[in-house]
């Protein structure tokens, strides 16, 4: 089918009751590109629940018009509605979708008339999630439309079933709808990259589909990997009826508790990071430029695969990996029948949850970077019987859809036998509190203690062997105890604290049959709001896993929210063996001889600056992180002593003195690398740098404004393109990001640009004591 996108001409606004705007009540249409965030713009509310950033719920309602397209028939496709979609067109019931992370699409043509329609989408956020969820139609839309006989929506299927160096075998699965009232016959050509075409005929009876397979043998194969993701395409045509092309990849997979997860042969141990699906500072708006960025950030930061949590990705990520060379565990769902909010996902998860694997699964198995489906996270019912049975439907459902790839779920052994440990607890008097998370948050070493007991290892014997690996959060306690009780178990940590990767990724490396690791998290996100902050012994507060309003952001992201990447991401670096050189990181000294009561999400409250103003004379702690037996520290040229390292870090407690602060790393007495710090110096400057000087008018520009000296208020002003978010990546603030001023946060901030066209973008930027500074961006059409 044509596709065409359908994201421009939009209006929306909050849902208003039909009886008051009758009675005069009305509110105004606001005109909207697509992919939008309605939530991102709503002011934030103490009262409202931390996990969403104290953004409040609602109902919303978006609409446009556009002329009939004259085909017969005619598809509008959503990659993602949050949540309760309901479409109408003409004011006729559509369709509707509960999960607001499916793909789906409306037959919209038995609606439409001659001339004008309009199409009207209202969408519901309301205590559905444990994080940031967004709300509206956050990502693409697109409008298909096509003959009556016509490749069918996800119609061509693409799998390589045996490949090595010399050859592939590629099958091409072409599925035709034949909507007529009659018997047709039509030749199906494909044509493949290589240059290779088949042509053969395909009859359909009216009313029904046809699947044709072709098989075709391609020579020294380029095939895909991370490092090298070579990427093909498969056209197919219909006569004169319809053409379909689509993108996939060569690559072998293989998997056993010997070698692990191999790719073409090669084994890889996934160098992993959860992540969620807000972008920032654009909200959970899911535009492909700002996902290709993040792709890119965490790819040279060191991760190889992201897992997507907890629900499927949108098309336009997974677009992303396949040509950045990231691998992916897409995620189904955080619950299945029992609730973990008031209203989410459990309530339609029964009648619903086949539609839902089936849209992740289509949207899905022609991405080669894709190489593993999750079923779930955390979910309590993974340590009954009921939940074991749940579970081999999802996983035989995946199976069906897709045998290519591998099946897991992000099993909670904690969360799986809450019930008995509750029930233990109250039994000896103890009392509760704050649920799961804040347990998680009091006693990461409790998880693990009760990870690997007995009663685990029987309640969810059946949960984990229906699976294909074995995803474990926070439970590294079992990887070398099921070596022995599961010989064939094949383990990956599909969740673990930040604070633990060095110890995290020696246990990897050592077992086999662990074949990776997944941080929470890669990127900071909105949401769970503090759960990564730095606290403090202070006997006067009352410790929470949730932050107190304005608080906005996780803070637990080896990468912040407007991508730089934070000290505990260079630390990863070197643990995962690809940094070489040391790495400088200065703990804010206003804390400086107060412990940390952080949570096992939390990094230490440092950054790699040597300007601390005020603070001279006074005493400091200097972290260094590196992969040598000892570190020396110099300030200004004088030796500070020499320290061992340990875990591939040390720390020294020194009198701070503004000038050059230098670290030299060495193993076996042999210097290896340094690192430096110097204080800023002269006077304050306010900078713009665009990350990409030409863009073509369907990506975003993004410039990164930095500003010597103290955080203040920046304002731009943009012509050429709109703003369509501002911010920095400050974790709590009552600023939004849908203003054109914005202040700061450790002298940076982010500025993202839409073109208005071909062109020129110009952004100026100004504060307060500062000469002014801009950028000029080339739009190619």
């Amino acid at each position: 089918m044509k596709r065409e996108s359908f994201n421009h001409g939009w209006e929306f606004r909050p849902k208003v009751n039909p009886f008051a705007e009758l009675a005069g009540a009305s509110t105004p249409w606001q005109p909207v590109t697509l992919p939008h965030d309605a939530m991102i713009i709503q002011d934030r509310d103490p009262a409202a629940d931390p996990a969403g950033a104290y953004f409040p719920g609602g109902v919303w309602e978006y609409r446009k018009t556009f002329e009939h397209p004259g085909d017969r028939c005619v598809v509008l496709e959503f990659d993602g509605v949050h949540r309760d979609a309901t479409v109408y067109v003409n004011g006729a019931y559509a369709g509707q979708r509960p999960y607001g992370y499916s793909l789906f699409r409306i037959d919209a043509g038995r609606h439409l008339r001659p001339g004008v329609n309009q199409i009207r989408v209202e969408a519901r956020a309301h205590q559905d999630s444990r994080w940031y969820t967004g709300a509206g139609i956050y990502r693409d839309t697109w409008l298909l439309t096509g003959d009556l006989i016509r490749i069918a929506p996800d119609g061509v299927v693409v799998t390589t079933p045996d490949v090595d160096a010399e050859r592939a075998v590629v099958e091409v699965a072409t599925t035709v709808v034949n909507d007529t009232v009659t018997v047709h016959t039509t030749d199906v050509t494909t044509t493949l990259s290589s240059g290779i075409t088949r042509t053969a005929p395909l009859t359909i009876m009216p009313g029904e589909r046809a699947t044709l397979r072709q098989r075709f043998y391609v020579d020294d194969p380029r095939r895909w990997s991370v490092d090298d993701p070579q990427l093909h395409t498969a056209t197919v045509s219909l006569s004169d009826h319809d053409t379909e092309t689509v993108t996939f990849g060569i690559r072998d997979l293989r998997l056993d508790p010997r070698h692990g997860l191999r790719i073409n042969g090669e084994t890889v141990k996934l160098r992993g990071a959860c992540i969620h699906h807000d972008n920032g500072i654009l909200g959970a708006a899911t535009h492909p430029h700002s996902e290709r960025r993040r792709i890119e950030k965490l790819k040279a930061a060191g991760f190889n695969a992201i897992r997507m949590s907890h629900h499927p990705a949108g098309s336009a990520l997974i677009d992303a990996c396949d040509r950045i060379g990231m691998l992916v565990v897409d995620e189904a769902f955080d619950m299945w029948t029992s609730a973990k909010t008031g209203f989410d996902y459990s309530l339609h998860f029964e009648q619903w949850w086949e539609r839902d694997v089936e849209a992740m699964v289509a949207k899905d198995r022609n991405h080669p970077s894709v190489i593993m489906y999750s079923i779930g996270n955390e979910i309590p019912e993974t340590g009954s019987p009921a939940g074991a049975v749940w579970g081999r439907r999802l996983a035989e459902k995946v199976r069906d859809l897709d045998p290519t790839r591998y099946v897991t779920n992000g099993v909670n052994n904690m969360l799986a036998v809450l019930d008995a440990v509750i029930a233990g607890r109250q039994a000896r008097g103890e009392e509760q509190a704050g649920g799961i998370n804040t347990a998680m948050a009091d006693a990461g070493a409790m998880m693990n203690m009760i990870g690997q007991s007995e009663m685990v290892t029987q309640r969810t014997a059946e949960s984990y062997g229906l699976l294909d690996v074995a995803g474990m959060n926070y439970s590294e306690s079992r990887y070398a105890l099921d070596a022995e009780l599961f010989p064939e178990r094949i383990i990956l940590g599909t969740e673990t604290f930040p604070t633990r990767i060095g110890d995290l990724w020696k246990l990897v490396e050592q077992h086999d049959h662990v074949i990776g690791d997944f941080t929470w998290t890669g990127w900071d996100y909105l949401g769970e709001v503090g759960i990564g902050r730095p606290q403090y012994d202070d006997p006067d507060a009352v410790r929470q896993f949730a932050a107190p309003y304005p608080y906005l952001l996780a803070g637990c992201g080896d990468i912040d929210i407007i991508g730089d990447r934070r000290p505990v991401s260079y630390y990863r670096e070197i643990v995962f063996g690809l940094r070489s050189a040391p790495y400088l990181a200065v703990r804010r000294p206003r804390h400086h001889g107060r412990s940390s009561v952080g949570t096992p999400w939390a990094w230490s409250d440092s950054i790699n600056s040597w300007t601390w103003p005020g603070f001279e004379g006074r005493p400091i702690a200097v972290e260094v992180y590196a992969a040598a037996d000892e570190a020396e520290l110099l300030v200004n040229g004088v030796s500070a002593g020499r320290r061992p390292i340990e875990d591939f870090r040390t720390e020294f407690d020194i009198t701070y003195e503004p000038g050059e602060l230098v670290v030299i790393a060495y193993r076996q007495g042999n210097e290896i690398g340094r690192d430096q710090l110097r204080t800023a110096t002269g006077p304050d400057t306010l900078h713009a740098v665009a990350e990409q000087t030409v863009i073509g008018a369907g990506d975003l520009a993004h410039v990164i404004l930095t500003l010597t000296g103290p955080d203040q208020p920046v304002t731009v002003q943009v012509t050429g393109g709109e703003l369509i978010g501002f911010g920095s990546a400050d974790p709590s603030t009552e600023e939004r990001f849908d203003t054109t001023t914005r202040t700061t946060y450790e002298g940076r901030a982010l500025a993202v640009i839409r073109p208005a066209g071909p062109g020129h973008i110009r952004l100026t930027a100004s504060a307060p004591g500062h000469t002014d500074a801009g950028v000029q961006i080339t739009v190619e059409d």
